[in-house]
């Protein structure tokens, strides 16, 4: 890697890593730096994305080359997970999107992208920044456009360390798109409480809800609790029930009695059915939403039920058939078809033809008994009957490890022997 070479994060984010062997270490996700008062900001090393859904730090120290897509490293790779430190600053979790003042004094510019470059000493320097002017300004048919954009020396933005922080989130998310949820989870979870605040706010509410189902729960409530209170209602219908109704036990009562009054009536009937229930039974644990069809419906177009894309895969591992109505609590539990004997079966045939018998529980039922039956018969899901054998809901093997592993588990680093011998070097 030759002396002056410059790289921009925008670029480099999402870059394959490789070890001289040739074999993919992972993937790029962000650039640290060290901001100061004087002189031009350090880039010290990588944020990288490694298999197990880890973010490691490799030091730039130990990056050999950063060429045609790709970034070589020297092979040894520290895979604890990355925590940053007080004076780090992650480029495009923090500096893209943020609002900075030029040395000309010609106004405001919001920073779109940096570029580093390698100097002789072998150090990494902030030597350009890609901002945008706001306001909008109009064209000759008096159309109103963004300001325009430009390249400018480090030396001319005058605030990047000490600019307005209250900054948007679009090339952050621009940048973390191919994410998914629980991958997002864990770069929110990364953040400063105000800026995971900031970039949560600014996803869609399919996207925010699915994020917030892989979040710990103080960062659940913090997050649903800054938003506005009709769109935390929208974002709580959008979750999964059984999700939405444990995240709604962890709000002030009078909170979630705010939100409730503000959801549809019917997903707030299913939430407060679900919150009637035991934390640690089935119908504490269960999705009010599993697949309900009819007898009569055709292999055919269950298959297209469970193709859709918001579905759980373990709830996509089978429909359940009921008489009339279809939704919980439905009219009476039939059986079960797995998606494995759809496959067998003619396209045409009634789902009532090819009926398979499962155990189930009552809403009840404790998480060892509900275990235990998953366990024993390798299911990925279990009816949920009330005593007229209608049905409540489902309760998916998901729900039960959430249950079953320590309250921090999403926020502990578990790493195993094999892991760890990949990586021998600590951050200096």
């Amino acid at each position: 890697m030759s002396v002056g070479t410059r790289v921009f994060v925008a670029r480099l984010a999402g870059t394959t890593v490789f070890d001289p062997l040739g074999d993919q270490v992972g993937r790029v996700r962000d650039v640290v730096v060290l901001l100061r008062p004087k002189g031009a900001p350090r880039a010290v090393g990588l944020v990288v994305e490694v298999p197990g859904r880890r973010r490691v730090f490799l030091p730039l120290t130990r990056v050999t080359s950063i060429d045609s897509g790709q970034v070589i490293s020297t092979g040894l790779v520290n895979m604890r997970r990355f925590e940053q430190r007080a004076l780090e600053t992650l480029v495009v979790g923090e500096l893209f999107d943020r609002q900075v003042a030029l040395q000309d004094g010609s106004g405001a510019a919001i920073v779109e992208d940096l570029a580093i470059e390698q100097q002789r000493n072998g150090d990494w320097l902030v030597s350009k920044v890609f901002v945008r002017r706001t306001g909008t300004q109009k064209g000759a048919l008096g159309i109103r456009r963004r300001g325009p954009s430009e390249l400018v020396d480090i030396e001319e933005v005058v605030t990047l360390a000490t600019g307005d922080k209250a900054q948007g989130a679009a090339l952050m998310l621009a940048a973390y798109d191919d994410l998914k949820p629980a991958d997002l989870a864990d770069v929110l979870h990364d953040l400063a409480d105000a800026r995971r605040v900031e970039v949560a706010s600014a996803l869609d509410n399919e996207r925010l809800a699915d994020v917030l189902e892989e979040l710990p729960e103080d960062d659940q409530v913090a997050i649903l609790s800054s938003l506005e209170t009709g769109r935390a209602a929208d974002v709580l219908e959008a979750m999964q029930p059984d999700d939405a109704a444990d995240l709604l036990h962890e709000l002030p009562s009078a909170q979630a009695t705010e939100l409730l009054e503000l959801m549809e009536p019917g997903d707030a009937r299913d939430m407060r059915r679900l919150l009637s229930y035991g934390e640690r039974t089935a119908g504490g644990m269960m999705t009010t939403e599993p697949v309900l069809l009819s007898p009569e419906t055709t292999i055919a177009a269950a298959m297209a039920h469970i193709r859709r894309q918001d579905l759980p895969p373990a709830l996509a591992s089978m429909v359940f058939v009921v008489r009339p109505p279809l939704e919980t609590p439905t009219g009476r539990f039939l059986g079960v078809v797995h998606f494995q004997k759809m496959l067998r079966e003619p396209p045409h045939e009634p789902l009532g033809s090819v009926l398979d018998e499962i155990d189930h529980v009552d809403a009840d039922a404790s998480l060892s008994q509900v275990t235990r039956l998953l366990a024993t018969y390798n299911l990925l899901a279990l009816p949920v009957l009330d005593a007229q054998r209608r049905v409540l809901g489902a309760v998916s093997v998901d729900d039960v490890l959430d249950h079953m592993l320590p309250d921090d588990w999403r926020e502990t680093d578990h790493v195993d022997g094999d892991e760890l011998s990949l990586g021998k070097v600590r951050r200096a």
